[in-house]
């Protein structure tokens, strides 16, 4: 996917009036008036909405007698998701080292509290004491 185009697609997805469009959509095509009906706002605005949308590639216009309906082009979304998918794989990465290093600490962790209770049970002490002798170490 090239730049521009990408562009196009986030700009489209920012305003959520034209990601409950593409919601809707997705469900099957569509008129404008159809597209309208949910919000509350002028047939002019929702047109201009689509407009963005049609020049993202997101969504195409058919002719079926004397409507024209809107239909959802794929394609692009699919574009920006293999895009966002190289950065999860790299999230991904890191969460794992995260997990690692977290691992590693509470396994230490769980070592040390043993050796803590180990020296507790031997009364504190690693010396001998012999009555006759004194400390033997």
């Amino acid at each position: 996917m090239n730049a521009v185009q990408l562009d196009l697609t986030f700009n489209a997805l920012a305003d959520p009036t034209r990601r409950a469009i593409l919601s809707r959509l997705a469900k099957g095509e569509a008129t404008v008036s159809e597209l309208a009906a949910p919000f509350s706002m002028s047939q002019p605005a929702i047109s201009k909405h689509l407009k963005v949308l049609e020049r993202a590639g997101l969504i195409a216009v058919g002719q079926d007698a004397q409507r024209r309906p809107r239909r959802l082009v794929a394609r692009p979304l699919a574009e920006a998701n293999d895009w966002l998918e190289g950065y999860r794989r790299a999230w991904e990465e890191q969460f794992q080292r995260l997990d690692d290093v977290l691992a590693e600490l509470m396994a230490q962790e769980a070592l040390d509290a043993e050796a803590q209770e180990g020296a507790a049970q031997d009364g504190g002490s690693n010396t001998d004491l012999n009555p006759k002798q004194g400390p033997n170490r």
